[in-house]
């Protein structure tokens, strides 16, 4: 078994690090062909990442013209210690103002665990107003977990 396969991780342990994962890097492809790479706060939504972000973003416009993204999600501080989970896929985006509501509530809980939602809401209602909400469709997935080099 060569390195790759040995540190790839099962499907059951991507799942896990998505959820455990607050925080991810996602890269949109600006006008002139060049990534733009941010770091954003996600939810989830059936295993899927799921995001939003202000109307008049750079990726937002970015992800109008064109709907591929990769999604870095990754944990350690050591090399030894190093896992992540790159997503690659297609966004799909959530026209209906409570479809965005309820990604923004999604990373609002997950942004500021054990607030409540009732605290939640005004922020997520208000901010909502401007934003556009995302999920990521995924084409390929590939993951490590250096946590097994021997």
């Amino acid at each position: 078994m060569n390195q790759r396969t040995r540190i790839a991780m099962s499907e059951d342990e991507v799942a896990t690090l998505l959820e455990e994962g607050r925080k991810l890097q996602l890269a949109t492809i600006n006008p002139d062909g060049t990534p733009h790479l941010v770091t954003m706060f996600y939810g989830l939504d059936q295993g899927r990442i799921t995001f939003w972000t202000y109307a008049k973003s750079q990726k937002a416009r970015n992800l109008s013209r064109d709907p591929r993204v990769s999604c870095l999600v990754e944990q350690g501080d050591e090399y030894s210690e190093l896992r992540g989970v790159l997503v690659y896929g297609r966004v799909t985006p959530l026209d209906g103002q409570e479809d965005v509501l309820d990604v923004g509530m999604t990373v609002a809980r997950r942004m500021t665990p054990g607030v409540a939602d009732d605290q939640l809401r005004p922020y997520v209602e208000h901010t909502g107003r401007k934003r556009l909400a995302y999920v990521v469709e995924p084409d390929r997935v590939v993951s490590w977990d250096h946590r097994r080099i021997t």
